[in-house]
């Protein structure tokens, strides 16, 4: 039986997941193929990117970039565009039926809306999409054929977890975390900690700014709001645990008691081959979990006054509306600025709880609303940064 191809759209294809997405499309070559690639500024990486995987389409962020990018694949016969505008009417295109959102932020709201009211499937990796705009993008599914399958390793692991289960018999998702970097330090230690420090992920290698939401634990609040929306569970049955070994990535429990797992190791490959196959198992040779190498598996409730980002999104569900927009918008500026040694790092958290305080709240969104909330929390988190 002949092997259908699917082809693919990747936002964000220069990043962590956009770069081990091509992985996969390489390895197999009889499955999938890249018609639109999209990154924000890296324009060199793009090039050699569409170079070997020869898209229809290649597009930067960037538009101060563009002419690097079509002078180099224009010879090729590749169509090329910039700015946030051409990413997001790319999605319209007929050429692909699945796009891979591996942007970090925000800028993956319009074009996964977009791609949803085109009725494509979103193989979703970009958890700001659904932590800003949650109740919005639940409501232009419903209208759409889309489907979402997550990439994030902790709602791929729920995902396979649930299938073949009544959702009825769903008592609470437990979501795992590898605690950060600095989950043994002291309040007092992490007042001290430098941008270096925060980007040694014990675990995971991710982009600079994610690693630093999983050393905040911000990370982990997104995703449980990622996971409200996905799964349609209510925050008080959605639990963080941390788990220092990041062999478990997530856990559901039952009605009768039954806690069902999925185990792999560190490795983003596993979820987005799972999300690109539909949510079925494509055989893979790589580097496989031994379980008896992990005789140690830990698990403990995380400190949430250590971590006050993590109280964040029961926050911000128990507010709706807007809030998560804000949260999102300011956590943006704070962390650019920690990364930029404007800021240390116990700020962040400050930052977005004074920029809450001062944000406009708006309790029933649209899309315009959205818009205006994240330029208004952006501008507000970097006034109070200038005021530091």
């Amino acid at each position: 039986m002949t092997q259908t191809i699917k082809n693919i759209a990747i936002i964000g294809s220069t990043g962590s997941i956009g770069t081990q997405t091509l992985d996969i499309v390489r390895q197999y070559p009889d499955r999938f193929k890249v018609n639109v690639l999209a990154a924000g500024s890296r324009v060199k990486e793009l090039i050699e990117q569409a170079r070997i995987h020869r898209p229809a389409v290649a597009i930067i962020a960037d538009a101060d970039k563009y002419a690097a990018l079509h002078d180099a694949l224009s010879p090729l016969g590749i169509e090329t565009a910039a700015g946030s505008a051409a990413i997001a009417d790319a999605m319209e295109r007929d050429d692909f039926s699945t796009v891979v959102t591996a942007t970090v932020g925000y800028s993956g709201l319009e074009p996964t809306i977009r791609a949803i009211r085109a009725g494509k499937d979103i193989a979703l990796a970009n958890k700001e999409t659904l932590v800003v705009a949650g109740e919005l993008i639940d409501s232009q599914l419903k209208k759409s054929s889309s489907q979402v399958l997550p990439v994030d390793s902790e709602h791929s692991a729920i995902y396979q977890c649930l299938v073949g289960e009544d959702p009825l018999t769903v008592d609470r998702l437990i979501i795992t975390a590898s605690g950060g970097p600095f989950r043994n330090h002291t309040k007092a230690q992490l007042a001290g900690v430098t941008v270096a420090d925060a980007l040694r992920h014990p675990n995971w290698s991710m982009g600079n700014k994610i690693t630093i939401d999983s050393a905040t634990m911000m990370n982990k609040a997104f995703e449980i709001i990622e996971a409200r929306w996905l799964f349609g569970i209510g925050a008080d049955r959605i639990e963080p645990v941390v788990h220092p070994q990041s062999i478990v990535h997530s856990m559901v429990q039952f009605c009768d008691g039954a806690v069902k797992a999925q185990l792999g190791i560190p490795d983003m490959h596993l979820p987005i081959r799972y999300a690109l196959g539909d949510a079925t198992r494509i055989v893979s040779h790589e580097r496989r979990l031994t379980i008896e190498d992990y005789a140690d598996l830990t698990f403990y409730r995380p400190d949430m006054s250590k971590f006050p980002c993590l109280g964040l999104a029961y926050s911000a569900m128990e507010q709706g509306g807007s809030a998560a927009c804000t949260i999102n918008a300011a956590n943006e500026v704070a962390v650019a600025a920690f990364l930029d040694g404007r800021i240390g790092f116990t700020d962040i958290y400050h930052i977005i709880e004074r920029t809450r305080l001062v944000t406009t709240f708006v309790s029933q969104p649209d899309y315009d609303d959205y818009v205006a909330v994240n330029s208004e929390a952006r501008a507000k988190a970097a006034e109070i940064i200038k005021s530091l």
